[in-house]
């Protein structure tokens, strides 16, 4: 993964290894590049919360149009609670 996302193929198991057990994190450059390569949308590598990056995962395969749909329903719902 680290080598498809454009990391040093000698560096990049020992460094997504660093990413994975939280000793380091990725800058955003390098969390874009992770999340194009694992097709995810960028936000999801930020996602500590499971059911908001479940939402994340399915709003990443919508289209725009359907997209900016749900965003002013949830906005609806807000506003009406």
């Amino acid at each position: 993964m680290g080598v498809l996302a454009g990391i040093d193929e000698f560096s990049a198991g020992p460094r997504i290894n660093q990413y994975e057990r939280g000793k380091h994190a990725p800058d955003v450059y390098m969390a874009e590049r992770l999340a194009r390569v694992l097709n995810v949308p960028a936000a999801y590598m930020y996602c500590e919360n499971e059911v908001l990056a479940a939402i994340i995962l399915e709003l990443g395969t919508l289209n725009k149009d359907t997209r900016i749909n749900i965003l002013q329903q949830v906005k609806n719902l807000n506003q009406s609670s």
